[in-house]
């Protein structure tokens, strides 16, 4: 399980250090991007099991990153799981729909959080 990698994608610094501190502790290989742009290099570059996924951010947005994600033949296979204080029904649907896993409101459980992602990438 220590060799699973997890990107996490987020503009506010204070959720990346605790999701990041939070996935280390879980035994999970983490990286950080802190806007899309380094979202979509790192997904190219790592490969990763599965990308923790803001929507809104200032270039790219989640949406397009997931889309990027689920439409190329070689990354479709990357879990992703939108976390997002977008909590409309049909911003939900639309991550959804995108191809996402599971879509987490914030404010979110982190212990629920874990739970969810150590059975996605079990």
């Amino acid at each position: 399980m220590g060799n699973k990698k997890i990107l996490v994608v987020d503009d506010d610094p204070y959720i990346l250090m605790s999701l990041e501190f939070l996935m280390q502790k879980n035994g999970y290989a983490v990286m950080v991007a802190r806007n899309g742009k380094e979202a979509m290099e790192l997904v190219e570059q790592a490969h990763p099991d599965l990308v923790l996924l803001d929507i809104m951010m200032p270039d790219v947005d989640g949406y397009a990153i997931c889309r990027h994600i689920k439409t190329d033949p070689v990354l479709k296979d990357i879990i992703v799981v939108f976390l997002s204080a977008k909590t409309r029904e049909k911003d939900i649907r639309k991550g959804l729909d995108l191809g996402a896993a599971l879509y987490i409101s914030k404010p979110f459980s982190t212990r629920d959080l874990m739970k969810q992602i150590n059975s996605l990438v079990a």
